[in-house]
């Protein structure tokens, strides 16, 4: 076993500045790439409606991809906090370099599925002919930016694990500046550039991400943290750590695809009640994921701060950190849930619409307030299962979950034809059955003792 280190600056304390220290960063780089896609939303609303519509379905199912590769990040940072609390830097360096491997690995698995099973799939849902090509033609343009998302979100791992938040966001100003440019360039065909409409989308979303990559490793090297977490010395294929991060990240790899899964099939169900309801529930999807992203964050902060000073033998002090982190994710979701009732027309302005948009949106702004009240609670005490090293028992809550929320939609949208709103009060189901469970499993001490 690697000696412990004398250094303990990756060690964090228990008070609300390390809380706020570490969230606030991690919360500009959530931000980014919900900057990202309401940036091509709100070009893509700008330019067609069909194109926004057809942005929701393409949309969710590239964020599938993703949340497979933030289940890998989330993994790997519950193990490269508890081996930053133990002071064991260079175990971190051969996590980081296993993780990149596995990232890759996946990456080219889900290129593949892209283009021959997904157009089936596709064609089983959406019945407009022209509709269906324009969204395969998006996915087939878009997977191609995985391989560069999912080790760009090793960086996540690395710095929140390591207490180095503050140096997320260098690459995601980078990240924003060009998918902003390139999206006004590319989707209505500016400056000389061809007009490729919702594909200049997929096309501007991937070269920011590889803006976005190669300068967060730039401030990696320049800042020695390479070199002080060992990063590439030890670059090569290593069975225990990659068993050790299946181990921890295959569990949550399975609750956040699938939990996407669900929202795609969500999604599937609207499309059948037309381009408005499509476009709607798109926007509130931008909506909820920008209004999540403190509350995400404050979910990162945990799943960091708990596996920490579990790693310093602190075990007893986990639930006054999860008091600390709840009063500030809750505080947090209550100003956003009241903005957003307040000027729900300004939020439908951005995107161009008005009329019977308006109409069908205000009802479900109302819904999507209480949503994210509860998902303050239900993001904070799911994230300290996963800190805690038990990764399969938030696959279970997850599934748990998505049972109620697949029942709930189907029978409020397919079998019984609701409208909207009432589809989208599955929300309120879906971040209550995340709540109680991992609630309960914090508070029963069942995960104290655990070793990683």
């Amino acid at each position: 076993m690697t000696a412990l280190s004398k250094n303990t600056a990756f060690q964090v304390e228990l008070s609300n500045r390390q809380i706020i220290k570490m969230a606030l960063p991690i919360s500009f780089a959530i931000l980014i790439p919900q900057i990202n896609f309401v940036t091509n939303n709100i070009f893509l609303g700008h330019f067609n409606k069909q194109a926004l519509a057809i942005a929701g379905i393409t949309g969710v199912y590239y964020l599938i991809f993703s949340a497979i590769g933030y289940g890998l990040n989330n993994g790997l940072q519950a193990l490269i906090a508890r081996r930053a609390g133990e002071n064991r830097p260079e175990e971190i360096g051969k996590l980081f370099s296993q993780a990149v491997f596995i990232g890759l690995s996946i990456s080219m698995l889900g290129i593949l599925l892209t283009y021959t099973i997904t157009p089936r799939l596709f064609g089983y849902f959406i019945t407009d002919a022209d509709r269906l090509q324009q969204a395969i033609s998006f996915c087939r343009i878009r997977i191609w930016g995985l391989p560069f998302l999912f080790v760009y979100q090793m960086r996540n791992a690395l710095l929140v694990g390591t207490n180095q938040s503050k140096y997320l966001m260098g690459g995601a100003l980078a990240e924003a500046a060009t998918n902003i440019l390139l999206d006004y360039l590319l989707i209505f065909g500016h400056a000389g550039f061809p007009q490729m409409g919702l594909n200049g989308a997929a096309v501007a979303s991937i070269i920011a991400e590889i803006v976005g990559l190669l300068v967060v490793y730039a401030v990696i090297m320049k800042k020695g943290i390479s070199s002080e977490l060992h990063l590439f010395k030890n670059f090569r294929w290593d069975g225990y750590n990659s068993r050790l991060i299946f181990t921890m990240s295959t569990p949550l790899i399975f609750q956040h695809g699938i939990s996407l899964l669900s929202w795609e099939y969500f999604f599937l169900l609207i499309d059948a009640r037309g381009e408005i309801a499509l476009a709607v529930s798109n926007t509130m999807r931008n909506i909820l994921g920008l209004a999540g992203i403190v509350t995400w964050a404050f979910g990162s902060t945990t799943n960091a701060m708990v596996s920490n000073i579990i790693g310093q033998g602190r075990q007893h002090q986990v639930g006054v950190l999860i008091s600390k982190i709840l009063r500030l994710s809750f505080g947090s979701a209550l100003v956003i849930a009241i903005f957003i009732n307040l000027f729900p027309a300004f939020l439908f302005s951005i995107y161009g619409q008005s009329g019977e948009f308006v109409e069908q949106a205000v009802p479900v702004v109302r819904v999507l307030s209480i949503a994210i009240l509860v998902m303050s609670f239900a993001v904070v005490y799911l994230n300290a299962v996963t800190g805690s090293a038990n990764s399969r028992v938030s696959l279970l809550i997850e599934m748990f979950a998505l049972l109620f929320y697949c029942v709930y939609i189907y029978l409020a949208l397919d079998k019984y034809n609701l409208s909207i709103t009432y589809g989208w009060m599955s929300e309120w189901l879906y971040w209550s059955c995340l709540f109680v469970p991992s609630f309960l499993y914090i508070r029963s001490g069942k995960w104290k003792g655990k070793v990683i």
